[in-house]
């Protein structure tokens, strides 16, 4: 029989999900199985399960016709378990690296019927807080088995399933199922701990539990919170089912239950001021429906205070004491706002004159109306006219004439827009108007941090690649490769966008993780590989005779990623030993991250054969004129793949990359064609044929079918008609 049956849920997790299932499926002990239960998710939580569902036999997916919640889907994972314990693991949740060997041996030395293992609360900023478990245990649990009224200050765990492992013939033989509904825990982590003859805890952390910024039902306003008092009412009426041995614990699950409710009502994200009243009203009928005929032990201090008044039924004085806490809390921040403040006072005594009064100009102009028919644009930090937010542009002049699209850009990039594109210098008044006044702001990337988020406008975030390399907020982890990242600051530039433009099902799972926020995602492609999708043999033809190429030249395009972690960094790469092997008719193009014309060292030493076209306006143009893609973990592979040629990636520091950098894949094991690790056997490769053999061709299709589907020629009009013209569907 299976040891573990982990159960997985999954519904709007496509973000977690991989995270969740990998932190499981790579722990060193195998005799597991995963149940992964599609509630009938609107987003691809069920085609991750799928996926790893048909490479891992331990994986097994349950896919559900209409939407259960997460009680239901439980009960039916449950349903479908066959280990000895069964684990009932939120997905957005992660376990803790090498946890499972300490969790399976205690299961063994102990055979309990429950064991609760430890938890951090795991914040956006990678800060953890540990759980109640040192203040509980303050020598430690220990390794005793035993029930819950021989250790009734097991109660005073956090009440969820995730952190507890049950026995499944015992949760099988006591009938009890999750029920419907929010805090679903409650009427069935109390109910096991009373029925159960062993528990056992283990004193250490084995769950991340997610503090999400959004999603979570903590941080969600609404009557659902009401919910909360049937799965108590559930708790106490099987309380008096099992009477009289549940006499003795039946006091402080009393007490637990109204620090619970207290905990509900006192957070400021769940509850509405206008339902508050009705909310306490229903605390204190609960309060003299199951008081203990003996009482209880009323806690002391602030706590204390707050059950007399539940007790005495006085919802004015409740409130008023809250509003003089909170006002407290207030002053305390206030207090701490003043000595923060101080470090900015200085740094913008600092400020040229010019930088005080443009800065001075834009506030002005937010007080301005806004232009209701202008659209601004810009791309890579205002380097020109590129990428989706050029292709965006072009087709709101097909298809909406009456909005008026401007491009910011830098003062020396300013000769590389195409004649007749009406622009603004970055820096100068009329950006700064612009950017107060504009009804679109459109960008690869993000604008500057003072940018504000004007009632009615809308913030367009195209991106400019597929993620490889972790991005946002996942980056806290890699901190070489976040050098100078304010994260803080990149939460606030997040919560400005409306629209976040994603190139594939892949990339909107790793968007919603690296940028949470309330922005919608449109899932519609690339806008700017439309030219690619599109493109024909004349296109092509066009675009070689631009740079210079001959029709019968074998063209190879090199375009390797920057390394934000290694400044400075070239791969070994030789061009003229590359160049020859490539055969006699052939033409090296190569291409450096566009970081780099920030470097002028950067610069690559060209041939006859071979072409820096470092400076080339339109990297499409390359693409068109390429017969082969040679990149290492650029996003260019995903863009080039749009073509249907070959692609070669060509990674020499793979193992330091991930390590350091940090990645969402392994493009050495899930690449877009043939892979060297080495200049020799890159040189190989193309020597031997094999950078288009079968092998190579195969791992394309692949990879086309998972990343390149939405690239269909249409995507910057499906942008155009929904963020542009507010069309839906």
């Amino acid at each position: 029989m299976t040891l573990i049956s982990f159960v997985l849920p999954a519904y709007r997790v496509q973000g977690y999900l991989r995270e969740c299932l990998d932190s499981i499926l790579a722990q060193p002990f195998g005799d597991l199985e995963v149940i992964g239960v599609d509630d009938c998710s609107p987003d691809s939580s069920g085609e991750i399960l799928a996926e790893y569902a048909a490479r891992d036999p331990r994986v097994k997916l349950v896919s559900l016709d209409e939407n259960v919640g997460l009680g239901g889907a439980r009960n039916i994972g449950l349903d479908h378990a066959s280990g000895e314990y069964v684990w009932f693991v939120d997905s957005d949740d992660w376990l803790e690296p090498d946890c499972l060997p300490a969790v399976v041996a205690r299961l063994r030395e102990s055979t309990p019927d429950v064991l609760i293992v430890d938890h951090v609360r795991a914040y956006l900023d990678t800060a953890v807080i540990g759980s109640a478990m040192s203040e509980v245990f303050p020598d430690g649990p220990g390794t005793v088995v035993s029930d819950l009224a021989s250790r009734p200050e097991l109660i005073d765990l956090l009440h969820t399933a995730w952190n507890k492992l049950v026995r499944r013939e015992f949760l099988v033989h006591l009938g009890l199922r999750f029920g419907a509904g929010w805090y679903e825990d409650v009427s069935f982590t109390y109910p096991v701990l009373v029925a159960a003859e062993r528990i056992t805890v283990l004193d250490r952390v084995c769950v991340h539990y997610r503090q999400r910024r959004s999603g979570a039902i903590t941080r969600t306003k609404g009557d659902r919170h009401f919910e909360v008092f049937p799965h108590w009412h559930r708790v106490f009426e099987l309380l008096d089912e099992w009477a009289p041995r549940t006499d003795s614990v039946r006091p402080l699950l009393f007490r637990r239950m109204i620090w619970h409710y207290l905990t509900v009502l006192g957070n400021g994200d769940r509850v509405p001021s206008e339902m508050r009243a009705a909310f306490f009203a229903q605390i204190v009928e609960d309060y003299r429906r199951w008081l203990p005929p003996g009482g209880y032990p009323v806690p002391g201090g602030p706590e204390g205070v707050k059950h007399r008044l539940v007790a005495a039924g006085r919802w004015r004085t409740f409130s008023a004491l809250r509003v003089v806490q909170r006002g407290r809390g207030r002053l305390r921040g206030g207090a701490a706002a003043v000595k923060r403040r101080a470090v900015p006072a200085v740094r913008r005594s600092a400020r040229t004159g010019r930088d005080l009064t443009m800065r001075e100009y834009y506030r002005a102009q937010l007080r301005m109306p806004m232009d209701e028919s202008l659209a601004l644009y810009a791309a890579y930090w205002y380097r020109g006219y590129a990428c989706n937010p050029a292709a965006i542009y072009e087709k709101a002049r097909e298809l909406a004439p009456h909005i008026r699209g401007v491009w910011v850009v830098r003062r020396d990039r300013v000769a590389s827009l195409p004649p007749g594109t009406d622009y603004v210098v970055a820096g100068t008044p009329a950006y700064f108007r612009a950017l107060a006044r504009a009804k679109w702001l459109i960008n690869n990337v993000n604008f500057p941090d003072f940018v504000e988020k004007r009632p009615g406008s809308i913030h367009i975030q195209t991106h400019h690649g597929t993620p490889v390399k972790v991005m946002g907020l996942d980056q806290q982890r890699y901190p070489i490769g976040a050098v100078g990242m304010d994260f803080e600051k990149l939460l606030r530039r997040i919560d400005r966008w409306d629209f976040s433009i994603s190139s594939n099902t892949f990339s909107t799972q790793m968007w919603e993780r690296a940028y949470p926020a309330e922005y919608e995602t449109l899932e519609t492609g690339y806008p700017r590989n439309d030219r690619l999708a599109t493109a024909t043999a004349r296109d092509a033809a066009q675009a070689r005779a631009r740079i210079g190429l001959g029709p019968e030249e074998r063209v190879v395009l090199y375009a390797p990623t920057h390394r934000e972690h290694l400044p400075g960094y070239r791969p070994p790469f030789e061009p003229e030993r590359f160049v020859d092997a490539l055969g006699p008719n052939a033409r090296l193009l190569m291409r450096s991250h566009y970081f780099h014309d920030r470097d002028p060292g950067a610069a690559i030493a060209a041939g006859d054969r071979v072409l820096d076209v470092s400076g080339h306006p339109s990297v499409e143009d390359l693409y068109l004129a390429a017969d082969v893609l040679v990149t290492d973990y650029s996003s260019a592979m995903f863009d080039y793949g749009t073509l249907d040629r070959p692609i070669v990636i060509y990674a020499p520091d793979w193992d330091a990359y991930r390590l350091s950098r940090g990645v969402y894949f392994d493009v050495t094991a899930e690449p877009p064609g043939a892979v060297a690790a080495t200049f020799p056997d890159l040189l190989d490769l193309f020597r031997t044929g094999a950078a288009d053999n079968e092998a190579a061709a195969k791992a394309r299709s692949q990879f086309r079918r998972r990343f390149c589907e939405l690239d269909d020629g249409r995507a910057a009009e499906r942008v155009v008609r929904r963020a542009l013209l507010g069309e839906s569907g």
